[in-house]
């Protein structure tokens, strides 16, 4: 089996086929205040986010922290990349666009912050995906990666009820600490991996469930965020995100 879960139909299909993706990025977007952070504390200009079209990240870089930012990625609409940064107060060209395979393409700039958010799961080589990211990455500069937790109540419910989508992502990657073993590996220093978030779940295919499917789902939502507001912490169980970062 290829080491790619995905392909760019599936990317095509995936993106065109989404609802309400154009939206105002707020300033407490997840995530953000890390990034923000590492901004702050190190004096950090400029910054990639790989695989990560319509490109969030790199539009909450540039609106917040007005970072030098660029979008890679393996499939660019730029139509919807100009609705994104029109509707958060940008203008075309404010994101550099790379539109290139990352496993082919030899990065001619490096960058401060090399971000990934929901990609590396998607491949079966978790350490050759990670391994793709380091060429882009400056002296001194942070590898920042995140991926959902599906070994949690929120992947049961992708696999009850989106198996489809469940079987594009490669759980066995979903574990802090092999993450952090990899990045060190890979001679990573200040390595940290952590469960990330109290509690949430949802569903890709959401409008195409049953009733009785959404009424679950969302009863079982609203009983994860009384359990969280009585135990207030991260935990494999409940958490929604893994997120591990590293400097080169």
């Amino acid at each position: 089996m290829d080491n790619n879960l995905t392909d760019r139909s599936f990317w095509k299909a995936f993106w065109e086929s989404r609802i309400g993706l154009i939206f105002n990025i707020k300033r407490d977007y997840v995530f953000g205040n890390i990034l923000g952070k590492l901004k702050a504390d190190r004096g950090y200009k400029t910054a990639i986010e790989l695989g990560g079209f319509p490109g969030y990240y790199a539009v909450y870089l540039k609106k917040y922290e007005n970072m030098d930012v660029t979008l890679f990625d393996y499939f660019i609409h730029k139509g919807l990349i100009n609705e994104l940064l029109e509707v958060n107060g940008l203008k075309e060209g404010d994101v550099n666009i790379i539109e290139a395979d990352l496993f082919e393409y030899k990065p001619i700039q490096q960058y401060d912050i090399v971000s990934s958010f929901g990609l590396i799961e998607h491949f079966k080589d978790t350490k050759a995906i990670i391994a793709t990211h380091l060429p882009f990455l400056n002296t001194d500069g942070t590898l920042f990666i995140t991926l959902p937790n599906f070994k949690s109540i929120n992947g049961w419910v992708q696999r009850s009820f989106d198996r489809e989508n469940y079987d594009k992502h490669y759980i066995e990657c979903m574990d802090p600490a092999l993450l952090a073993g990899i990045f060190k590996e890979l001679g990573l220093k200040d390595v940290e991996a952590y469960y990330h978030g109290r509690f949430s779940m949802w569903l890709e295919n959401k409008p195409g469930q049953s009733a009785l499917a959404k009424a679950f789902v969302k009863t079982l939502w609203f009983a994860g965020k009384i359990v969280t507001k009585i135990a207030p912490f991260e935990s494999k169980a409940l958490s929604p995100y893994i997120v591990v970062k590293g400097t080169k």
